[in-house]
Parts: C-alpha cells; sequence; structure tokens
C-alpha cells in the first residue's frame, strides 16, 4: 500500500509533464504554420503589386522579368500550405497556380480571402 502511495504522485507528475510537453509541440507547429502563411501572404502582395506594375512596362523592361521572379517566389512560398482549404472550394495551391499562371481573377480573389481568413489580408491588395 505505501508503494502505490509513492507512485500515484509520480504518475501525477509524469502526466502533467507530457500534457505540457504536448502543449509546446503544439504552440511550436501553430507558430511554424502561422510564418509560412504570413510568408505566402506577403509573397501573393508582393507578386500582386509587381504585376500591377507590369502593366506599364514592356516585355524588355527589368520590371517585366521582375514580376516572373515575384510570382516564382509567391509558388514556392505556397508549396509547404498547398493542401490547404479556400473559400470557394479547392485548395490553396490549386488556386494559387489559377491565379498567378493563368491570370484568373477568380482564384486570385480565393487566394485573397484566404490571406484575411488566416489574418493577413493587410499582406495583400
Amino acid at each position: 500500500m505505501r508503494t502505490l502511495k509513492a507512485i500515484v504522485p509520480v504518475l501525477a507528475l509524469v502526466a502533467v509533464a507530457v500534457a505540457a510537453g504536448c502543449s509546446a509541440s503544439e504552440d511550436g507547429d501553430e507558430q511554424r504554420l502561422n510564418g509560412l502563411r504570413e510568408n505566402y501572404c506577403l509573397q501573393l502582395g508582393m507578386w500582386q503589386k509587381a504585376r500591377n506594375a507590369e502593366g506599364s512596362v514592356t516585355p524588355e523592361s527589368p520590371a517585366y522579368g521582375e514580376a516572373a521572379l515575384v510570382a516564382e517566389d509567391a509558388v514556392h512560398a505556397m508549396r509547404p500550405l498547398r493542401d490547404e482549404a479556400v473559400s470557394g472550394g479547392g485548395t490553396l495551391g490549386e488556386t494559387t497556380v489559377l491565379a498567378i499562371n493563368n491570370g484568373d481573377g477568380n482564384a486570385e480573389a480565393r487566394a485573397v480571402q484566404y490571406c484575411a481568413d488566416v489574418g493577413f489580408e493587410t499582406l495583400t491588395r
């Protein structure tokens, strides 16, 4: 009986330590995910800005090529989030590709809405 009285407090401490470890890990995962989302929305906004500036330049100008590079950065930033759902249907990967590669305004609006939904609406145009 004496052994049982000693084991119960130890088990309680182990349970608390395990629960705290899971919580810290979940917090770290959430912070990482939040960072990925922020980076994606930042890159999407940069692409929008470059694309909009591109309208006033010719294909021979440096700004034209810059928009293509910024588009690559946005697609790269999307990759770890590609399977996230966006409002209106589809995934962030599908939506981003349609917006950037196909000039789909509806897809771009869904990508911007995704950024608003995750708290980074101010990073997009």
